[in-house]
């Protein structure tokens, strides 16, 4: 070994020449097709590793997908619970299913005439259906926004009131003028508002509950 620290080890830089690096092309047998093989390598093992995150982003969803559907599962069983005992308190008949409708658990009471539960324009089903949630909410710790049905009540009620937005959309659509329906729970507002954006018109929601109502708006 030389004076020189940097002598054999790499490239000397003085003010007028640059000694080349010793060995890397002559000893160590690595030229520039081999130097290639390894960035094309590289570019293999990014890819798969690129694979691997998608794949493990994939895992990810599903696991939150199952815990979401868990929950919602548990939600509807607790509901089914609480209902099972009121109506076991009122002395009804009736059989409870469960399901769950997008991002929503659903429990409905079936099989015997209910009216009861129901009451006009369904104000006895509301009332029930916020005691169900708090009794979920309180068991699960979880705000809860399952939706309750009696005898098929909410069903038959949708249908009515897709119907009633699309004729008074055609009215306000004929007439031009705004029309202002009358006061419905935020579940009768909701089939409202889809049935008059389908049709190609607009509506909003007025006032303070219980007293809030839909108008429809001509187009422009």
């Amino acid at each position: 070994m030389g004076d020189d620290p940097g002598e054999g080890y790499g490239t000397v830089v003085g003010h007028d020449n640059v000694a080349p690096i010793s060995g890397l092309n002559e000893d160590s047998g690595l030229d520039g097709q081999d130097l290639d093989g390894v960035a094309d390598s590289d570019d293999e093992l990014d890819d798969d590793l690129a694979e691997d995150d998608d794949l493990a982003e994939d895992e990810s969803d599903e696991d939150e997908s199952d815990e979401d559907m868990s929950s919602l599962e548990e939600e509807g069983e607790v509901a089914a619970d609480y209902i099972e005992g009121l109506l076991d308190i009122a002395d009804l008949d009736g059989d409870i299913d469960m399901d769950v409708e997008g991002d929503r658990a659903v429990v409905s009471v079936v099989g015997a005439t209910l009216d009861e539960l129901v009451g006009e324009d369904g104000e006895v089903l509301e009332a029930l259906q916020e005691l169900t949630r708090l009794a979920v909410h309180r068991s699960t710790g979880v705000r809860a926004r399952l939706m309750l049905d009696v005898g098929g009540y909410r069903a038959r009620r949708r249908s009515e009131l897709a119907e009633l937005g699309r004729s008074i959309a055609a009215e306000v659509e004929r007439t031009g003028e705004p029309r202002k329906l009358r006061a419905m729970s935020p579940f009768e507002r909701k089939i409202v508002h889809d049935a008059v954006a389908e049709a190609g018109l607009r509506s909003e929601s007025e006032g303070e509950e219980p007293n809030r109502r839909v108008v429809i708006f001509p187009v422009g």
